[in-house]
């Protein structure tokens, strides 16, 4: 207990330490950086979670090149507050416009809408903050005590364990990925594909390269992971006219009533557990948890023809849940250097621009990061709470604008961005190339997130598969050998086995249509 209370002291010392910053016509001021780097990371994710069509995966992606200029750890608390923030603005517009603006809030459409139309859109909003406030608080809580322990275990990992770490996390990832097991198989296996274009990792030979000189050192992160959802999300946005029914009500009283939080807070506390827990496992772990902590509050109510009609449960579950399982997908990142979804496979990839290896070595060699970001959480969670509610009638404004307004400037940034990281042109035309390769992928429903993690992770499964097979002498054996290694591939071998079963398959498929 009295480490946990140190690494906490440590954490929000990081955060709050204060640094010169040269401003224009007053020189250096002396400013919490870390805690300003937090506030514009929840402040933009609540925008981007309010505005329906440009998700947290396409915002970090687009503002990664932005990052070169802070420090790693101020660059990652702003990443963070960015994606925890969405889940946040995400129900916002759920409720007001019954557009969610998050993958995480389709669920609050149900019930959070139908209140509003009643005129109770300030209770669903103000439960849904209150929800997710409490979630965030548990779920850092969480982290703080797994990180330790997590990352002693991962310690006596080498790089067999690891393969078969990263191995099982792909499984989940099919697993849990919504649609087809074999198109998501096949993403992953052209995002590890295209992880192996570039020099060799031992001889340093070109493969894949086509004899083109830009394509030596491999293709970008930021390049395809900007292509892929930035651009292709414009396309999408496009493809679709969208009709936005904005509430005419009056908003109301944004504090819940008494009856209001009895009905919510065993809701509430039952989805930060669902949602903590599935925000551990690759894959869509996190856009799972609502779904998860929906469907167990309408089987636990007395009078289930309540929910899609307006039950306040109905908000305040999905909510917590979304919240948490956003918070906890940090877990294998920060202890382990496994992203279990797209927006960690984007958080390894800007730790690995600032020159930070992923997993337990963070921990070790860089103890004010890791625990810099952690306290950053509840920091970040106080600053939503103050953001979201007193601001209510700015979102309800922004929720206005059109978006044949709005692609132009994404556009544009998503252009100075990529070309300021290399300065190649080049780089310009593969997020074009990669748009329209990601969009495709949509129209013929394809999940382009399992190709990032695949190709995130292919990297990292080539290196500790050579490094297990030159310690061995070539055995392939040495992964079923030693036994953490063979009950990690045993888990994804019985994973995928029982998940290729016609019986579970249809209920997966079943699952995810509900």
């Amino acid at each position: 207990m009295g480490d946990l209370l140190a690494n906490l002291a440590l954490g929000f010392g990081t955060v709050l330490q204060v640094v010169p910053v040269e401003v224009p016509g007053l020189g250096p001021v002396p400013l919490p950086m870390n805690v300003v780097l937090c506030f514009v990371g929840c402040l933009v994710g609540t925008l981007i979670g309010v505005l329906p069509g440009v998700g947290p995966v396409a915002t970090i992606a687009m503002l990664l090149p932005i990052t070169f200029k802070f420090d790693p750890t101020g660059a990652l608390i702003m990443l963070a507050g960015i994606y925890y923030g969405a889940q946040y603005g995400g129900s916002t517009t759920a409720i007001l416009v019954n557009i969610p603006g998050e993958a995480t809030s389709v669920v609050t459409t149900l019930d959070g809408h139908q209140m509003a139309r009643q005129g109770r859109a300030g209770v669903a909003l103000g439960i849904a903050a209150i929800g997710s406030f409490v979630a965030g608080c548990v779920a850092t809580v969480v982290i703080a005590a797994l990180g330790a322990p997590l990352t002693r275990l991962a310690l006596v990992f080498g790089p067999a364990e690891y393969f078969s770490l990263m191995v099982m996390g792909l499984v989940f990832a099919v697993v849990l990925a919504r649609g087809s097991i074999l198109k998501a198989v096949a993403m992953i296996l052209l995002g590890i594909l295209l992880s192996t274009v570039g020099a060799d990792l031992e001889t340093g030979q070109e493969r894949m390269t086509f004899g083109q000189s830009f394509l030596s050192d491999g293709i970008d992160f930021a390049v395809l992971a900007m292509g892929l959802f930035g651009i292709a999300e414009i396309l999408r946005n496009l493809d679709h006219t969208e009709a936005r029914d904005v509430v005419r009500q009056a908003i109301g009283r944004l504090l819940p009533g008494r009856d209001d939080l009895r009905q919510s807070g065993l809701p509430i506390l039952r989805g930060t557990a669902i949602g903590a827990v599935l925000g551990i496992l690759p894959g869509n772990g996190a856009v799972l948890g609502p779904f998860a902590s929906y469907t167990l509050e309408k089987r636990l109510a007395r009078d289930p023809s309540r929910f899609g009609t307006g039950a306040i449960e109905g908000v305040a579950g999905p909510e917590s849940a979304n919240n948490a399982g956003a918070q906890t997908s940090f877990i294998p990142l920060l202890t382990l250097g496994i992203p279990p979804n797209a927006v960690m496979a984007l958080m390894v990839g800007a730790m690995t621009i600032h020159g930070i290896v992923p997993g337990p070595q963070v921990m070790t060699k860089n103890a004010g990061l890791f625990w810099g970001m952690i306290a950053s959480m509840w920091v970040g969670n106080v600053m939503l709470l103050i953001i979201n509610l007193p601001l209510i009638g700015l979102w309800v404004r922004l929720l206005k604008v059109p978006y044949r307004l709005m692609f132009p400037a994404i556009l544009l940034l998503c252009c100075v961005g990529i070309y300021s990281i290399n300065a190649m042109p080049t780089d310009i035309l593969f997020i074009g190339l990669f748009g329209a390769v990601g969009y495709a992928l949509i129209r013929l429903d394809f999940e382009p997130a399992p190709l990032l993690l695949g190709f995130v992770l292919g990297k990292l499964m080539e290196e500790n598969l050579r490094r297990a097979l030159i310690i061995s002498r070539g055995e392939m054996s040495t992964f079923v050998e030693r036994p953490i290694s063979a009950g990690l591939l045993l888990v994804a071998v019985v994973l995928l086995v029982v998940a290729l079963l016609p019986t579970i398959r249809r209920s997966r498929d079943e699952v995810f249509v509900e």
